[in-house]
């Protein structure tokens, strides 16, 4: 069995209107929640054996300063299509990864990552999931390799929230 950990960038700034989409950074909040979710991952036990995020600048901070707060010490994976790109990218993504590799973590945009997400439970079908910034999903899938991944082959184990972990903490 393989584990994947999906996490949506935390929230950005939107101070500058002029600047462009991809180098938008993390707002006041956005800098607050990262680590939050990084102390969660380290406190769970369940840090990634590989990141592989977006390389848009909100998407770039959330992933290092989560990386930093849970002990990830391995390099980061910077997938230029993650940024715009569609489920099918990111599954495909996951199906390339070594097999030594059994806990995996996708660091992207809304709405790829609600979309990675369902297709990854149930394939085609009426679902749908809402994951606000800084969100992080955590998906058991019922393969031996990631080259066998297929939507439909997970099931949910767990979503958070920063302002859950705020209320529980």
């Amino acid at each position: 069995m393989k584990t994947v950990l999906l996490l949506r960038h935390a929230k950005s700034s939107w101070d500058n209107p002029g600047l462009a989409d991809f180098d938008r950074p993390l707002a006041k909040r956005g800098l607050k929640d990262a680590p939050i979710i990084g102390q969660v991952i380290a406190d769970l036990g369940i840090v990634p054996d590989k990141i592989i995020s977006s390389p848009a600048k909100r998407a770039r901070q959330t992933t290092e300063l989560m990386a930093k707060a849970c002990g990830y010490k391995k390099s980061i994976t910077w997938q230029d299509s993650f940024y715009g790109g569609y489920s099918d990218t990111l599954i495909d993504a996951l199906r390339i990864l070594p097999d030594a590799v059994e806990l995996a973590m996708l660091v992207g945009h809304s709405p790829t990552m609600e979309e990675t997400v369902e297709a990854l439970l149930v394939g085609e079908g009426e679902f749908s999931i809402r994951m606000p910034t800084a969100a992080l999903v955590c998906l058991d899938l019922d393969i031996m390799t990631w080259e066998s991944l297929e939507p439909g082959d997970a099931t949910l184990r767990w979503f958070l929230i920063p302002r859950l972990v705020k209320a529980i903490s």
